[in-house]
């Protein structure tokens, strides 16, 4: 598939249906207009998928669904102040009851990646299963730095958002297993332990740490928040304390749902600075800078706001579509 042909065949179509949803109101042939374009666009973000997946077409047209989908479904009840108290209230309390479980997460893979490298930096014929000298130079001089210049920046934001998002949203789906989390996590050592052990055996170990604190520090946060919140599922479907089980699965996972959409806008943001700052000609001090004033802020969210929200009653279990009707009984 031509994705550029495909784009300027259907633009028409797509710039109709993103006028009509940001409309206030619509009338009768508009409202059917709408869902005719609706329908239409869904087979166009189908075939993208299936053909040709460009993930800036598929972000662009994910968000005008999203945004179609607001009047088909009647979700624009929804108020300014709903999404306020989600941001200000419920995430940074469900965040915060998690906490525990996303350090503990963090100090261990951190902890192993570094035993990992030197381990794979003093023992040759770990070296030897990586590839041979000439190639192992090859990607630290060469193609580890490359893989952040050889797309355009907003394409490569896309890419890395969409599929960290996914990868961060199976950790909780899948976390009640107990398994996913974890190797998730192993491949996630690996790959830090072995890469830095390249760069550094070609002294470039200063560089590795360059290319992946803009946007590593706030990814690799986000993913360990995950990871913790799965296994957080997992512990309670063993050990629900003094709630019945099925009370306390629940209440756990309407608060890892608050967790999985916090995450994507944690990982939005570092997709933006993967794609946009990371191989940018900035200084390295200004990037790396960027990189933790993002992680310092998403902890401090966690921490601070995360504790004022449950200091305020909060639990951190999910409000409004996520919420338990509690039905007053007679007797």
């Amino acid at each position: 598939m031509d994705i550029d042909s495909f784009g300027a065949v259907r633009e028409a179509r797509w710039t109709r249906l993103k006028e009509l949803s940001r409309s206030r109101r619509l009338t009768g042939a508009e409202a059917d207009e709408l869902t005719r374009l609706y329908q239409a666009t869904a087979g166009d973000l189908a075939a993208v998928r299936s053909a040709a997946p460009e993930p800036s077409v598929v972000s662009r047209l994910s968000v005008l669904l999203a945004s179609a989908r607001v009047w088909l479904t009647g979700a624009h009840t929804v108020s300014t102040r709903d999404a306020r108290r989600y941001l200000t209230v419920t995430l940074p309390a469900a965040l915060y009851r998690v906490r525990w479980w996303a350090v503990g997460m963090t100090a261990a893979v951190v902890g192993l990646a570094v035993l990992v490298g030197w381990w794979t930096l003093t023992h040759p014929e770990a070296l030897d299963l990586v590839g041979p000298p000439e190639a192992r130079a090859a990607i630290a001089e060469e193609q580890f730095a490359s893989y952040y210049t050889e797309y355009d920046s907003t394409s490569f934001g896309a890419m890395v958002w969409t599929n960290n998002a996914w990868l961060a949203a199976q950790c909780i789906a899948l976390g009640i297993t107990g398994v996913f989390p974890l190797y998730l996590m192993y491949n996630t050592v690996i790959q830090l332990g072995v890469s830095g052990a390249v760069m550094a055996e070609a002294g470039a170990l200063d560089v590795f740490f360059q290319l992946i604190s803009p946007h590593g520090l706030l990814e690799l946060s986000a993913v360990f928040v995950a990871a913790g919140t799965g296994l957080r599922l997992f512990w309670t479907m063993l050990v629900p304390g003094p709630r019945p089980r099925g009370r306390a699965l629940a209440e756990e996972g309407r608060g890892a749902i608050a967790v999985a959409l916090g995450l994507v806008i944690a990982l939005f943001v570092s997709g933006l600075i993967e794609g946009y700052i990371t191989g940018s000609g900035m200084p390295w001090w200004l990037k790396v800078g960027i990189g933790v004033v993002a992680v310092a802020a998403f902890w401090a969210y966690i921490f601070v706001a995360g504790r004022a929200a449950v200091r305020a009653g909060a639990s951190g279990d999910a409000a409004g579509d996520f919420a338990t009707d509690q039905v007053a009984l007679a007797g």
